[in-house]
C-alpha cells in the first residue's frame, strides 16, 4: 500500500490553478496536477485536507496535514513559522477592477478600496500603494478569494489584488478587467512543518527532480500555457 500525503488547501474555483473538488475529491488545475506529479515521484497519493486559507500554516504546524500545497508564497514572516521546499511556480501580481474603470497604474488607486487576502504577500503589496486604502478580507473565509470577487462587482471595493494567475478566468468577463500588474516574482512553494525536515528534503528533492527533468514544465503547459515557465532549476 502507498504512503498517503496529506496536502492542505482551499476549495475554491480559480481556473487555472485548481477547481472544486468532486464527489471523489478529486480536484483540476495546475496545482493539484503538480502535486500528484511530486507524490508519485515519492511513492505517494495525495489527500486533500480542505481548510480556509488561514488556517493552512497552523493545520500543518499542528500535525492536522503534511504540508500546505497551494497558493503559498514564499515570505520571511511564513518561513519564520514552516519551512518552504523549492519554488514550484513564480507569478507576479496584479489589479482586477471593474472594467472601464480607468484603472490602470498603482497611482490611480490612491484614495481607493483595495482588497487583499489578509496576511497575504498580496495585501503586503497593497500597504506599500501610496495613499490606498487596504481592504483586508478574512482569510478565515470559506472562500476568501469569492468573497473578494463579489464585494468588487458590488462596488464594495474598487480593485482587487492577487497574483496574476488567479485572474485568469476573468478575460471576458463582462463586468471585471485586469488593470495593472506589478512583476513582484512571487515563489510559490509546499510548506512542511520545521519539525519534519524529512519530509520536507523527500518534496524537495522530487520537486528538483520533476524540474530537471521537464515534468513539470510540461504540467505547467498543459494548464497555464498563455504564462511562460518560470526559471525554476
Amino acid at each position: 500500500m502507498s504512503e498517503t500525503i496529506r496536502l492542505a488547501c482551499v476549495d475554491a474555483y480559480a481556473p487555472p490553478l485548481f477547481s472544486l473538488a468532486d464527489s471523489h475529491g478529486k480536484r483540476q488545475g495546475y496545482e493539484p496536477a503538480a502535486a500528484e506529479l511530486v507524490a508519485t515521484e515519492i511513492g505517494a497519493t495525495v489527500e486533500w485536507v480542505v481548510m480556509p486559507f488561514g488556517e493552512m500554516i497552523p493545520a500543518v504546524r499542528a500535525g492536522r496535514a503534511d504540508a500546505v500545497w497551494c497558493g503559498q508564497a514564499i515570505t520571511p514572516e511564513r518561513a519564520r513559522l514552516i519551512a518552504f521546499t523549492r519554488p514550484y511556480a513564480v507569478f507576479d501580481e496584479s489589479a482586477l477592477v471593474a472594467r472601464g474603470s480607468g484603472i490602470t497604474s498603482i497611482d490611480d488607486l490612491r484614495g481607493r478600496r483595495v482588497a487583499a487576502i489578509a496576511g497575504s504577500a498580496n495585501l503586503a503589496l497593497v500597504r506599500t500603494f501610496a495613499d490606498a486604502n487596504p481592504i483586508p478580507f478574512d482569510a478565515g473565509a470559506a472562500d476568501v478569494f469569492g468573497d473578494m470577487i463579489d464585494a468588487l462587482r458590488r462596488h464594495e471595493v474598487d480593485a482587487v489584488v492577487d497574483d496574476d494567475v488567479a485572474f485568469a478566468s476573468f478575460a471576458d468577463d463582462p463586468h471585471l478587467e485586469i488593470g495593472f500588474t506589478v512583476r513582484t516574482r512571487n515563489r510559490w512553494a509546499a510548506a512542511v512543518s520545521k519539525d519534519r525536515p524529512e519530509l520536507l528534503t523527500r518534496i524537495d528533492d522530487a520537486l528538483g527532480r520533476v524540474i530537471a527533468d521537464g515534468r513539470l514544465e510540461k504540467v505547467w503547459n498543459e494548464s497555464i500555457a498563455f504564462l511562460e515557465f518560470p526559471g525554476l532549476a
